[in-house]
């Protein structure tokens, strides 16, 4: 019954964060439309996501990745065996200190960013335009590693404490200082794409603001007395140390992706950007949220030694991920040039760009599932404390991404770098699930490939009737703006229903689970 309500839990939090990511991405998408209306594919928007890819890759590293799963499972275990004011001073503690270490971080990005910029995208060298640009960019966006990091160590808090709405809608207030400033700020300067570039420091400052309110609101207040150092910072370290490789390993990739495509033709960045910009979208409204939904459920099994419960919840995470992803994937390939279109063609965004952009978008979806897997399997080590194994398996994918990139990026191009970080996900995923089984014994894999097979019958079948489905609503060449909405809209809502009647039909037990769920609501308190 307790492992019931433990899967209840989670499956319920699972929901709260994905509806807040859901409400995100949207905005993401306003902004990714926004953005592509306003300066394309080009030199101006090569320069920025290049840019905004170092801070969203520390972001990954330092915050999302490593910071926010290496302290959840020691707050948890303060928080479950020495009592709520313990945990609080350890909390406070961990954010003075890490208030400190950031400060130095961000003022030696600023400094270093030349260098920076010559080792992540060396191509950009062999134009001084656009290598200026990118530093400057580079000094302006540095100083949000500052605050996103902040905003995951409050995360980390109030997922523990239950509460898991407010950290989930922070990346809405990026979103939205994004799209005001390419609309309000960017048209009245000479290099309109600084304007972006200031967009995401103002979000910056605006998500932490929003974590304040809901900490004091569950007695967490920040100037109560408490150490700069305290002793569960060291154990929060060691975790963190190897953890920055082992749970950030898809974003290392793509920055692989981005060293290797700056070699490529003018454009083929922001074509990658793109493309992962709409992998993205089910990744974080299901993955991501069931990964951030799991860990401290998982954490506190672990604190208390019931690994039976860990393995149970294991299951039920990794089944209900793949329950969501796999027609996604699905979807994502049949309709990915469509979806392309509808999203960004307009204005600099022409035909060719995005035909291009799908053609990435197809080989990053095969690897879909394979993202999904491991964002569970890595949160399930590190709530066993394990940063070791994680780290060790990232750095053979790593390894393996840039060799197949290499050889891949030759006859394929940018689809190349795409399809090599897929094969190297797939290839992490397997390797962690073997350790895994390793080190817990039996971890019910039957349950979960035959819930797997389940799933990828509906979806394969959802998806050929989905692409006849195309045939009639989406062929034609003259298709205006609105013909493509409808016609994907009743293409997707077609997969959907679908896809829902086949899984109530084979008598999907996950099918019934988001159901009931759903019926009855998914607000935590």
């Amino acid at each position: 019954m307790q492992i019931l309500d433990e899967n209840t839990r989670v499956t319920k939090a699972a929901g709260v964060v994905g509806s807040a990511t859901l409400l995100s991405r949207i905005f993401g998408f306003i902004r990714d439309v926004v953005i592509a209306w306003f300066f394309g594919a080009g030199l101006s928007s090569d320069a920025f996501f290049v840019a905004f890819r170092i801070p969203n890759l520390l972001r990954r590293l330092f915050a999302e990745g490593s910071l926010s799963i290496s302290f959840i499972p020691v707050f948890t275990e303060y928080l479950t065996n020495k009592g709520k004011e313990e945990a609080f001073e350890l909390g406070r503690s961990a954010i003075r200190f890490l208030s400190i270490l950031l400060t130095i971080l961000a003022i030696s990005g600023i400094l270093l960013s030349p260098v920076i910029i010559r080792v992540i995208a060396p191509g950009f060298a062999d134009s001084p335009e656009k290598f200026s640009l990118t530093v400057t960019l580079t000094r302006i966006m540095f100083p949000y590693i500052f605050f996103i990091c902040l905003v995951a160590l409050c995360m980390g808090i109030l997922n523990v404490l239950g509460h898991f709405a407010a950290p989930a809608l922070a990346p809405v207030f990026l979103n939205i200082a994004m799209i005001s400033s390419v609309l309000f700020i960017s048209p009245y300067l000479n290099k309109p794409v600084i304007g972006l570039a200031v967009g995401v420091l103002i979000g910056g400052v605006l998500q932490l603001t929003l974590q304040v309110p809901f900490l004091i609101k569950k007695g967490f207040f920040f100037w109560e007395k408490a150490k700069i150092y305290h002793s569960g910072l060291k154990r929060i370290g060691t975790l963190m140390l190897p953890a920055v490789f082992g749970s950030a390993v898809y974003q290392i990739n793509i920055l692989v992706g981005t060293l290797l495509a700056s070699l490529l033709p003018e454009g083929s960045i922001s074509y990658l950007y793109y493309a992962d910009r709409l992998v993205q979208f089910p990744l974080g409204i299901f993955a991501i949220a069931t990964a951030t939904a799991v860990l401290p459920s998982l954490s506190r099994q672990a604190a208390a030694n019931d690994f039976i419960a860990v393995k149970d919840t294991f299951a039920h995470a990794i089944k209900l991920v793949l329950f969501i992803t796999i027609p996604s994937m699905v979807g994502l390939i049949v309709l990915r040039e469509p979806i392309v279109a509808l999203l960004f063609k307009r204005g600099a965004f022409d035909a060719e760009t995005t035909r291009l952009t799908a053609y990435a978008l197809l080989y990053y979806s095969i690897g879909l599932w394979a993202f999904s897997g491991v964002r569970i399997v890595v949160s399930t080590f590190y709530a066993l404390q394990d940063t070791k194994t994680p780290v060790k398996i990232a750095v053979v994918s790593i390894f393996a991404n840039i060799v197949m990139g290499i050889i891949l990026m030759g006859p394929m191009g940018h689809g190349g770098l795409a399809l090599s970080l897929s094969l190297a996900s797939m290839l992490n995923l397997t390797l962690l699930a073997r350790a895994l089984r390793l080190k817990l014994g039996s971890m019910e894999w039957g349950s979960v490939a035959k819930s797997a097979g389940r799933t990828i019958i509906c979806s394969v079948i959802m998806g050929a009737i989905v692409w006849v489905v195309t045939l009639f609503l989406l062929s034609s060449k003259d298709i205006t703006i609105y013909g493509l909405f409808f016609g994907l809209m009743g293409s997707i809502i077609t997969g959907l229903v679908l896809y829902g009647g086949f899984s109530f039909l084979i008598k999907s037990p996950e099918f019934y689970e988001v159901l009931a769920v759903t019926k009855k609501g998914i607000r935590i308190k």
